[in-house]
Formats: C-alpha cells, sequence, structure tokens
C-alpha cells in the first residue's frame, strides 16, 4: 500500500514539496474540494498549498495589523508585495494594503479576493519559504517552547509498505523529531552562515563550471553548457522555477519592445498563465511539432508588417521536453526565425536537464527547477535563470538584471539545494537508465509499441525516445567518447514520462495499482505518479484534450530504486489494467 492520504510525500518531511493522493478518487476529490481529502492533507505543492507554517505565521499577521475582516499573504520583499496588491487590485475593486517588517511584506486585503490573491501566489511562485515561515515563527513562541517539537500533522498512520517505498528509517524514531533527524542528522548540510557559499556553488553548479561538485568547491573549469564562456555571473537563482519564468517574462518585457508572447507547445500550466494575465497576452502554439513552426512563421511575417518598427513578437517560451507529453521543439528553427524577426527565446530545460540536453545555444535565456531532478530530495524549492553571453540581446538583459535582481532565495532553502544537488550527475544517469527500460517494457504492451494482445490497456507512451525524438536529437548531450548521436539507446532521455490508456477504466486501474509514490512534482529520487491531466486541468479538460492531454493521462516520474524491481511493479500495473479490459470485452 501506499502512503496514507494527505500525508507528506516522502513521509516526515516537514518541508515536503509533495503530497500522498494514492487513488485517482483520491486526486479527483482534491480537485473538488471534497472535505474526507483537503481536511487530510497536512502538506502540498507550496505553489498550490499554502505550507500550515507559513499560515501559522499569516494568522499571527492578520491578528496584529488586520482590519475589517481581513485576510494577508506573505511576501519576502516591498517590490513582490506590490506587484502581488497591483495584480489584485487589477483584478478586483479592492485595494489591498502593505505592511512592512524586517523579514516580511505583508499584503491584506478583503477576505473574498483571496481566490485573486492566491493566484499571484500561484502563477509567481514568490511567496515567502516555509523555512523563512518557521524562523519567523520562532521569534513569535515563547522562550520555554522547544524549536522542534513533535507536529502531529506529520504522525505517520501506519509505516508504507512497497517494493518503491523506503523503509530505511528506524522503527524507533517513527515518533521523534523527524525534522531534526531526517534534516540534520542525515543532512550533511553546511551551517546557515554559509548560504553565500551555497549559493556560489549553486551558480557554479547551474552553469556548468564546477569541476569538482562537493560542498563550495572553488575549482572551475569551462563550462559544460553547449557555450564554452557562461560563468557563475550568468546564473540567478530564484525561490522557485516559476519564479524564474515570471521574472524572464518581466526582464523581457523591460529589454525590448513590448507586445504579446509565444507558448510553443503544451506547457505546465502556470507558465501560458503568466503569458497570459501580465502584458499584451500571447499567442498559443499547443501542439508545438514541426507544422506549427510554419503556421508561427506566417503570424511572424504578417505580424511584421503592421508595425516594422518593432518585432512582431516579444518572446517564445517552449519547454524542452514539454509535459506532459515529452515532445521537443525544433529549436534550431527557432533559432533562425528569432534572429530574423529579433524576438527573444526562453526555453525551460526542467524536464530536459543539461546534463542530458543543451538547449542555452539556442536561446537567450534558459530557465529551470532545481526543485526537481537538480534536488531530487522533494523537500526544498529552487529555480535558476541563465542567459547566453553569445546571445544578440545579452549585454542589455545582463544589465537590466544587474540592476533590477533581487536574491529572494532564502538562505537555508540555499543551502539544502547545495546539499541535495551534489550528486545530480549520478542520480540522473541511475534514473535516465531506469526510465529507459521501463518504457521499453510499457510500450512493448502499448498500442503504440504494436503489442499483438487483444486485451491492450495502454495505448501510447510519451517519452522523448518516442515523440519528435529527431528533435530531442538536435540538443542531445553527445559524450566525449561517442560519435553522435550516442550509441546508447537509453542514454540522456530523462526521467519523466506519460501514458494514455485505451479507457479510462484501464488508466484508473493501472494509477491504483501502481506500488509507488502518488503524488504531484516530478524528478524525485523516488518514483512518483500522478493522473495529471486531472491535478492540472481539472475545470478545463476538454480544452486539454484538445490538444491531446488526454483526462485518463498518468504521468511517471521514476526514481533510483532497482531496475528488476521498477520493471516488476510496473507489470503489476499493467495487468491490473489488461484485467479491467478484459472484464469490460465480457471475457
Amino acid at each position: 500500500m501506499s502512503v496514507a492520504l494527505g500525508l507528506s510525500v516522502p513521509p516526515h518531511t516537514p518541508h515536503a514539496i509533495s503530497v500522498s493522493l494514492p487513488t485517482w478518487r483520491d486526486n479527483v476529490g482534491y480537485e473538488e474540494g471534497e472535505a474526507r481529502v483537503v481536511d487530510t492533507m497536512v502538506t502540498g505543492y507550496p505553489r498550490f498549498f499554502i505550507h500550515l507554517t507559513i499560515r501559522k505565521l499569516a494568522a499571527a499577521c492578520e491578528a496584529k495589523y488586520a482590519v475589517a475582516g481581513e485576510q494577508c499573504l506573505l511576501f519576502p520583499t516591498q517590490f513582490i508585495a506590490a506587484a502581488c496588491r497591483d495584480f489584485v487590485a487589477g483584478r478586483s475593486a479592492a485595494q489591498p494594503r502593505l505592511v512592512s517588517t524586517a523579514d516580511l511584506h505583508v499584503v491584506l486585503f478583503p477576505a473574498h479576493v483571496l481566490p485573486i490573491a492566491k493566484e499571484f501566489w500561484q502563477h509567481t511562485g514568490l511567496g515567502i519559504s516555509s523555512r523563512l515561515a518557521e524562523k519567523c515563527l520562532s521569534r513569535l513562541l515563547d522562550d520555554d517552547t522547544p524549536k522542534h517539537g513533535h507536529n502531529r500533522h506529520y504522525s505517520v498512520k501506519g509505516k508504507p509498505t512497497s517494493p518503491l517505498i523506503p523503509q530505511d528509517v528506524p522503527a524507533d524514531l517513527l515518533s521523534s523529531d523527524h525534522a531534526t533527524y531526517l534534516e540534520e542528522r542525515y543532512g550533511r548540510n553546511l551551517p546557515i552562515s554559509a548560504a553565500a557559499s551555497a549559493k556560489r556553488a549553486l551558480r557554479r553548479r547551474v552553469a556548468g563550471t564546477l569541476v569538482v561538485d562537493s560542498s563550495c568547491d572553488e575549482s572551475v573549469g569551462p563550462s559544460s553548457r553547449g557555450v564554452a564562456n557562461v560563468t557563475e555571473e550568468d546564473v540567478f537563482l530564484f525561490p522557485c522555477g516559476m519564479a524564474a519564468i515570471w521574472n524572464a517574462h518581466r526582464l523581457a518585457r523591460e529589454v525590448r519592445p513590448d507586445g504579446k508572447s509565444v507558448c510553443f507547445g503544451f506547457p505546465y500550466t502556470d507558465t501560458l498563465k503568466i503569458l497570459q494575465k501580465w502584458g499584451p497576452g500571447a499567442h498559443f502554439f499547443g501542439n508545438g511539432l514541426d507544422e506549427d513552426i510554419e503556421t508561427f512563421e506566417a503570424l511572424l511575417e504578417s505580424e511584421s508588417k503592421v508595425d516594422p518598427s518593432k518585432p512582431p513578437v516579444l518572446a517564445l517560451f517552449t519547454e524542452f521536453p514539454s509535459n506532459p507529453l515529452l515532445r521537443s521543439a525544433n529549436l534550431p528553427r527557432l533559432r533562425v526565425l528569432a534572429d530574423k524577426y529579433g524576438f527573444l527565446i526562453v526555453v525551460d530545460e526542467t524536464i530536459g536537464n543539461f546534463v542530458n540536453v543543451e538547449v542555452l545555444p539556442y536561446a537567450d535565456v534558459v530557465v529551470s527547477s532545481l526543485t526537481k531532478v537538480f534536488s531530487g530530495a522533494s523537500n526544498v524549492m529552487g529555480g535558476s535563470l541563465v542567459l547566453n553571453p553569445k546571445g544578440k540581446h545579452y549585454t542589455a538583459l545582463r544589465s537590466r538584471l544587474g540592476e533590477t535582481y533581487e536574491d529572494t532565495y532564502f538562505g537555508e532553502d540555499a543551502i539544502y539545494m547545495e546539499r541535495n544537488s551534489r550528486d545530480f550527475k549520478h542520480r540522473i544517469k541511475v534514473i535516465d537508465e531506469n526510465t529507459n527500460a521501463i518504457c521499453e517494457f510499457l510500450r512493448s504492451r502499448s498500442v503504440a509499441g504494436g503489442s499483438s494482445s487483444q486485451h491492450i490497456a495502454i495505448k501510447n507512451v510519451f517519452y522523448p525516445k518516442y515523440i519528435t525524438r529527431e528533435n530531442y536529437d538536435l540538443c542531445r548531450v553527445k559524450k566525449p567518447s561517442s560519435p553522435s548521436p550516442p550509441p546508447s539507446e537509453g542514454e540522456g532521455y530523462g526521467g519523466l514520462f506519460s501514458l494514455t490508456f485505451t479507457s479510462e477504466s484501464a488508466s484508473k486501474a493501472f494509477f491504483d495499482a501502481l506500488p509507488c509514490y502518488k503524488g504531484p512534482s516530478l524528478g524525485t529520487n523516488f518514483t512518483l505518479a500522478c493522473p495529471y491531466t486531472i491535478l492540472a486541468h481539472f475545470g478545463e479538460l476538454v480544452w486539454a484534450e484538445g490538444f491531446g492531454v488526454e483526462r485518463g493521462l498518468v504521468r511517471v516520474s521514476v526514481g533510483m530504486e532497482e531496475r528488476a524491481v521498477l520493471v516488476a511493479a510496473f507489470g503489476e500495473a499493467v495487468e491490473a489494467a489488461e484485467e479491467v479490459v478484459r472484464v469490460e470485452a465480457g471475457v
């Protein structure tokens, strides 16, 4: 069985970024606001679920500053708080108030506009960290209150039993201080005073210049990013990946003539929301296939005639590959158009990751969610923005960021991210090989893979090895000792894939039977699955299906478990799905 509904994933992790939603019904219940689900949740993905510690701190701020039943959200700088205030004021008749303290900037507003304020929190990812909230709360507690007291919200309702769920937490510690045990004893963290050094190490690691990948090592060399002269000065850290995307869009609007942006390919939901809600809007090419480039080029030609004095679009945003269909845009073709028409290209490399792909040569800006495989531990958020020093607009972009960049990445989060990411290259290799083995097995049992079974449950396997592979291979990292492309069939295609099924009941059966963690997020060191379309597009299922994102789609992020155990576990889930197909066929 999986972790109990509503508990953190992984268990005993006070700052976990995922929550257990172990069945299809639980995920639907979460989206519908069913009390059975939401009342048991002790955590969730931080941009969607405001951490209990942050809620407690917000309640203290409301008690001190609110009038007439106001509610509030908390931000790390005055600039961000003002941006939230302006967002809410622009979409309602409310006029939010700002209150600033040493560590917090409080945005107060009438309770009825809380959903609008939460849109800002979700889309931008700029709210305060749960660890910062913990620090602020500790100052409010009495001196005799233990700093790390037992928290009933993280109690364990039965130890998880599954071949894919770690069993390495000693039983005698399950009721002790899990935060201290897991985050300090196993943490191997730098002292908090070393936060600046941790951030420097992170920037060098992201730049690909850290020669010896260890704690704040000073040894640097040429970048492995595909653009040789990238340095840590070209890397900017943010509290999460979406904050990096929001700031990339803001940067583009400040440096270039304003205009509509382009979202190329079906993206993670908040990227499109940012492009639509800030500025004049966006053109959306939801399939992101080569034929869409021809349509896009026609748009560019048409728009350039309207006002020849400025670029026809501001910037093109694309994921490489996309989430959840794992499609890869033809970046060289898009680069040619960008150079011809003068717009920026922003590439989100989170899923591809720079160990596997080199996208910087084709981009002006590369963003990534460090929360995912770069960290792997599912206990801290982070994001990065990298400028291409060879880019045509580099000087303007770098100059503007130098003037406006605010380091809002909380030091303690940087400490954990630095610790987690030291071995990310090794982890990615293991995860890639595991994912390839699983996808080969699943594809052999699918319609797309030519299965001859009479009761096929899997329709298609979406994985860069099978989906727009020619575009992915254009950017796939070529190993120094290998010809191009690399000879290994399982090398460099990442750790994420999605499945579609021959019926919705088969989808549900597969998901419910899969013996791994179930919850939001990806890139974790452990296998993590979710019914992606239900979670990300529950209110727009028909719209999503119009772009091939079926409501029964299951997305899987593969971990580092033993490969044979993983394949066997997925075999169990396939058998459960195929049994449903047999029953429905009357066999």
